[in-house]
């Protein structure tokens, strides 16, 4: 069974047969096992099926193995007398509920075929590998660490029989708000540190944050998370965002403490967390190139910049065109050259800018799961692109 190649999830499918332990799998046993391989860590190093051929998968074909039995255990898991038929139905009924103009998760490329083929383009469009980074335009660690929200979002589905779009987008407001909420806390901030800080704070599309000290879990709604393999996916992925070489300062420390009070995890399950991290990159920091950088961010920070640097610059034409027919934008840019727009004036530009961006194939980066946390590095190069009058006021 080869994932890249069609035809996949039927022979995956059949080979399922003889291993019925995963239709027996708790929802419980799969988080476990999908920290263990790395899933929950946006970095497949390995898949929690056994591989009993002589292929060698790459990560982006572990990605997808992982991904896909972890929404057929899920299926399992929560209906009674479950088949396989009924799962690829619920699957892409599921999938198309988030496929609309507003997802994060965007399958436009998906051609029509058999409900197996279907599916098996749905999930390639959703697999963002780190190794193609120049090629996808985006970092994994904003990607498939977020993969985890289709199993949660599909569980929501199947027990609810109701449209999962805004559980999933109201999962990712509080993971990326919780996220930053924990780089804020660092008692020293590098300069990548505040960076990065600035850049969440900018681009947080639900909620406001204050980016000011008394920032707090006042700001995240973490109430509606009563699930435990809920709490554990917001704390990992926490515990990940304020990884480095070093251990934890007192601040960062606090703050892991806090979020564990807040979701009512014991501070030994807290401190496990942070030790399953620290572990994990210790055992595959030199198989994975992201984790080769002392800090993610960095990393994060200078190649999408990079890559966003020269596809502003190869669209420039249409960038100048698309801005300068929109009115309400140009005013308001050039007002943000002589004063400090509102909090509503920064987000109609955001959204205007996401809409402009939507409209040109190459900036669909800006529309992928994260893809707002790039808007600033947008506004740095606008200056650039308007008219010198913009450049006189400023």
């Amino acid at each position: 069974m080869n994932p890249s190649t069609s035809g996949w999830v039927e022979k995956f499918l059949k080979d399922l047969d003889s291993d019925p332990h995963v239709f027996q799998w708790s929802l419980d046993e799969l988080y476990s096992d999908l920290r263990r391989v790395g899933f929950i860590y946006g970095t497949s190093v390995g898949t929690i099926i056994s591989n009993n051929s002589d292929i060698v998968y790459s990560e982006e074909e572990k990605t997808k193995i992982n991904l896909f039995t972890a929404l057929i255990v899920t299926y399992y898991d929560t209906i009674e007398n479950a088949d396989k038929k009924d799962c690829i139905d619920a699957l892409i009924q599921f999938y198309g509920f988030l496929d609309t103009k507003k997802s994060f998760f965007s399958f436009a490329n998906v051609l029509p075929a058999n409900k197996n083929e279907k599916l098996e383009k749905i999930i390639h469009a959703r697999i963002q590998t780190n190794e193609s980074i120049f090629k996808k335009n985006f970092s994994h660690l904003l990607t498939n660490a977020l993969l985890f929200i289709d199993v949660l979002a599909f569980d929501y589905f199947l027990i609810h029989d109701k449209n999962p779009f805004e559980y999933a987008a109201k999962l990712e407001e509080t993971l990326t708000n919780t996220v930053f909420l924990a780089l804020n806390s660092k008692q020293e901030q590098d300069d990548y540190d505040k960076l990065l800080v600035k850049l969440f704070a900018s681009s947080v599309r639900y909620t406001n944050i204050s980016t000011e000290e008394e920032a707090s879990f006042d700001y995240i709604e973490l109430d509606p998370y009563t699930d435990e393999i809920e709490k554990r996916y917001i704390l990992d992925l926490t515990s990940l965002a304020v990884w480095n070489d070093k251990k934890l300062d007192q601040g960062e420390q606090t703050f892991m403490s806090a979020l564990g009070a807040e979701l009512q995890i014991p501070t030994t399950v807290v401190n496990e967390s942070i030790d399953l991290v620290q572990r994990f990159i210790d055992d595959h920091k030199n198989k994975i190139s992201f984790f080769n950088y002392s800090h993610p961010a960095l990393h994060f920070y200078q190649h999408t910049s990079r890559t966003v640097s020269v596809l502003i610059l190869r669209n420039k034409k249409r960038l100048i065109k698309e801005i300068s027919e929109s009115k309400d934008l140009m005013i308001l840019l050039g007002q943000s050259a002589m004063r400090d727009l509102s909090k509503e004036e920064k987000q109609q530009v955001k959204q205007q800018l996401l809409d402009i961006c939507k409209t040109i194939p190459s900036l669909a980066i800006f529309i992928l799961p994260g893809g707002s946390l790039l808007l600033p590095l947008l506004i740095k190069f606008i200056p650039q692109l308007l008219p010198s009058a913009f450049n006189e006021n400023k």
